[in-house]
């Protein structure tokens, strides 16, 4: 699992979100220390690139791992503006690992962009983010490279093996402004610092 989020070729295979993630040049080798990406999401008429920071620590305890990363954007046409979240890997005793993650964001456009996050954006950022989750599940637990199941298939019902959103055990909050997604995040995440 730890693999399959944390190398960024192969992030971007499972993830919606993105279409690349590409590490910035002269990172550091040590393990636990801060890395540079720029990302980009293609859309049918637009490219919205980005830049971001993100931290993975493989020192939790009983075998927990955490990684979290902040990001923007200078593209007036991206929904979300500047953002932050992280996973968390906890292995449980059959060998299988528990995938938490949290995330906010600041969406664009001011007050414009703050009334369609909280009518839908929201909602279809969590969507992308959930089927993407199961998607990477698929990927882990049986080999099926994410490229088996393009955003099309969401949509082929009499397929019940394809990703879907609704096995992921949390919904976000009616009102996003009652529910804080970061209160369990790690401390390193406040450390992450991004121009």
């Amino acid at each position: 699992m730890w693999r399959l989020t944390q190398t960024p070729e192969l992030h971007s295979r499972w993830d919606l979100r993105f279409s690349v993630i590409a590490p910035e040049a002269a990172q550091s080798a040590a393990a636990d220390s801060p890395s540079r990406f720029r990302y980009e999401r293609r859309l049918p008429f637009h490219t919205i690139r980005g830049t971001g920071v993100s931290l993975g620590e493989r020192t939790g305890t009983r075998g927990a791992r955490t990684s979290a990363l902040v990001f923007s954007t200078r593209d007036p046409l991206s929904p979300l503006a500047s953002g932050r979240g992280y996973w968390r890997y906890l292995p449980n005793a059959d060998g299988s690992t528990t995938f938490i993650t949290g995330y906010d964001y600041v969406p664009f456009a001011g007050r414009a962009g703050a009334l369609l996050d909280r009518i839908i954006l929201r909602r279809v950022v969590w969507w992308m983010t959930a089927w993407s989750f199961d998607r990477l599940r698929i990927w882990a637990e049986t080999g099926t490279p994410p490229e088996s199941w393009p955003l099309a298939s969401a949509a082929a019902f009499w397929k019940a093996e394809r990703p879907k959103a609704s096995r992921c055990r949390s919904r976000p909050a009616r009102a996003a402004r009652d529910h804080d997604a970061m209160s369990e995040a790690p401390a390193s995440l406040a450390g992450l610092a991004h121009e």
